[in-house]
């Protein structure tokens, strides 16, 4: 069966209308100038940005950009927090033919030197003095580096190069052209969060992201009158794409958060409509619901469960799967108790939810829906523009990623590879012709690298990736990122990983989650304060039949022997993270190769 396609709205902006990411833009302002683009908080409140008032503003930071004698094809830098100024910049660039490189605010300083030099960076837009002292310890290593913009005032003595951004902006008095740009153009270079070695430069066109934001809005219709909570970095191709140009292609609005800490908090000021997240956002409120439960007395964690199945009964009887059940009729008043006041907590006004990044754990997925926060999962990388799947509100089928995006073509290849082709692909590596001939085949088939299966609807699982199965000393192969998913739904750990290559039997590293951690030490007569306690005998016997509850549903092969309990988070700081917060397997093996040898050396 096929999936049947719909043309999205009138005020939705066709790749054709706009021709680059730029011209987008200008179409979006001459359409809807008076209406409300951007919010962000300055000061003590919050300011509204219309979409004539951001186009005035674009065009003095062209002439600035201009008065620095950057020609069409040069790059530039970005690492800003998000907000109206990174909006500017990138449109700003684009309207002159350079090429956006974002980059993470928080990142190694050696990984930022790497990208600067490895895509020739002339201009470093950045935040302040935090990332100042970062750069600082690299200026020698970004010898072709010849402007750096500070957003905010710092102390910069001695840097010739270094500017203010109100300096910045006064040097562009003169007028100036956009330049002549075609939507197949290079816009922008994304380095990949390289678990496995350097980065690499993804090339996207305008084009590539364009064609992938409007096929989006055939799966994930989005109105004019939506209202988007930007909080994932901008640096990130999801965010970028899906949170930043396909508002400007469908006329919503924007609203910056403050931080993520403070992100509770937004969601309750500014009610957002639609909401666009990595798994791990959900993953910690999930957590709190959690933790919160176990707190509470019996009777509520039972009308909790109780309506969270009666709501996941309703779902699936709405999307054509399940029968409709008396307890239906019970609704109204569990929605009063129970799923309303958690809508709340959320703003109220969420209709719908993307998840995507990274694979979303089912539970998950299925308490939100439960209570009235559908999620629809999607599925994509930075080398396809990025999305490439993802489920409808009215098809939605949450173990999936959906159905390939409108336009995109999917096959499964050697060992079940998910191959993908379409407008959306990126244009190859920047520099690195030969990784490029390694992932795209000459027909344009990408090779994504994950396992896959397709039912005949074409909804798509991912079942793993071929660079991630533990070959065992006993020749078994096993995939470890299910594995992972399912020790993740015990509210005891805040971060996984599974291990075993070369040996015999499987370990477990375990993060765990402070205050769950705290109950689980003393109901089992320990301090949970003491060092020796992660260590404990009883605390690991208790721990590995938890891990075995969790994974009673897996094979023989996957049985746990031994657990290393952490308390210190995996962060990109101490470099186990990407900056897109997936896990850097080969560091975290490297980092505690001490304490994996001794879980093997004393069974």
């Amino acid at each position: 069966m096929g999936k049947n396609y719909t043309v999205p709205p009138d005020y939705c902006i066709a790749p054709h209308q706009a021709g680059t990411l730029h011209g987008l833009f200008f179409e979006r302002v001459r359409q809807s100038p008076d209406k409300v683009a951007y919010r962000h908080c300055m000061g003590d409140g919050w300011r509204e940005f219309t979409w004539r008032e951001m186009a005035e503003e674009i065009e003095h930071w062209r002439r600035a950009l201009a008065a620095q004698g950057l020609q069409r094809g040069d790059r530039v830098a970005v690492m800003l927090r998000n907000g109206p100024s990174w909006i500017l910049f990138d449109q700003a660039a684009l309207s002159l033919g350079l090429v956006v490189v974002p980059l993470f605010t928080v990142d190694r300083p050696d990984n930022i030197a790497y990208i600067v030099r490895d895509a020739g960076v002339k201009l470093f837009f950045f935040e302040g003095a935090e990332q100042w002292r970062g750069l600082c310890t690299v200026l020698d290593q970004l010898d072709g580096l010849e402007c750096l913009v500070s957003a905010e005032p710092i102390d910069g003595a001695g840097e010739s190069r270094l500017l203010g951004l109100r300096d910045f902006l006064q040097a562009g008095q003169a007028p100036v052209e956009a330049a002549e740009i075609a939507g197949d153009d290079l816009a922008t270079l994304i380095y990949t969060s390289g678990t496995t070695g350097r980065p690499k430069g993804v090339m996207l066109s305008h084009a590539n992201i364009l064609s992938n934001a409007y096929a989006t809005l055939d799966t994930f219709p989005v109105r004019e009158d939506d209202v988007f909570l930007s909080f994932l970095p901008l640096s990130h191709a999801f965010e970028r794409t899906l949170g930043y140009y396909l508002p400007v292609m469908s006329g919503a609005t924007v609203t910056f958060v403050r931080s993520v800490a403070l992100l509770a908090d937004d969601m309750k000021t500014i009610r957002p409509t639609l909401l666009i997240s990595v798994p791990r956002i959900y993953e910690r409120i999930y957590g709190a619901i959690r933790a919160r439960l176990e707190e509470n007395a019996a009777y509520a964690r039972a009308l909790f469960y109780f309506t969270i199945e009666v709501g996941w009964a309703r779902f699936e009887h709405a999307q054509g799967r399940g029968p409709w059940k008396p307890a239906f009729l019970l609704w109204p008043l569990l929605d009063r108790l129970v799923a309303r006041k958690f809508r709340a907590r959320l703003g109220g006004r969420l209709r719908s939810a993307i998840s995507g990044g990274a694979a979303l754990v089912p539970e998950i997925s299925r308490m939100f829906i439960a209570l009235g926060l559908p999620i629809v999962q999607g599925y994509g990388l930075t080398e396809a523009g990025p999305v490439v799947a993802g489920n409808r509100p009215d098809d939605n089928v949450p173990h999936s990623v959906g159905q390939p995006l409108l336009g995109v073509q999917v096959r499964l290849g050697p060992r079940d590879e998910l191959q993908v082709k379409g407008p959306n692909i990126m244009l190859g590596y920047w520099n690195q012709p030969e990784a490029t001939r390694d992932l795209i085949d000459t027909e344009g088939w990408l090779k994504t690298g994950d396992i896959a299966q397709m039912t005949p609807s074409g909804h798509i699982t991912i079942t793993g990736r071929l660079k991630e199965i533990i070959v065992m000393s006993n020749g078994e192969k096993i995939p470890p990122t299910d594995m992972e998913i399912a020790l993740l739904q015990d509210s005891l750990f805040d971060q996984v990983m599974v291990f075993g290559e070369g040996h015999p039997y499987l370990v477990v590293l375990g993060v765990v989650n402070p205050e769950i951690w705290t109950h689980f030490a003393e109901e089992t007569g320990i301090r949970p304060d003491i060092p020796e306690a992660l260590n404990d005998s009883r605390i690991e016997a208790r721990v590995l039949r938890r891990i075995a509850g969790s994974l009673r549903g897996f094979p023989g092969y996957a049985r746990v022997n031994r657990v290393l309990l952490l308390r210190e988070p995996w962060t990109i700081e101490n470099g186990l993270l990407t900056p897109t917060l997936k896990l850097r397997r080969n560091e975290v093996t490297r980092h505690f190769a001490a304490q994996i040898a001794e879980l093997y050396a004393k069974r």
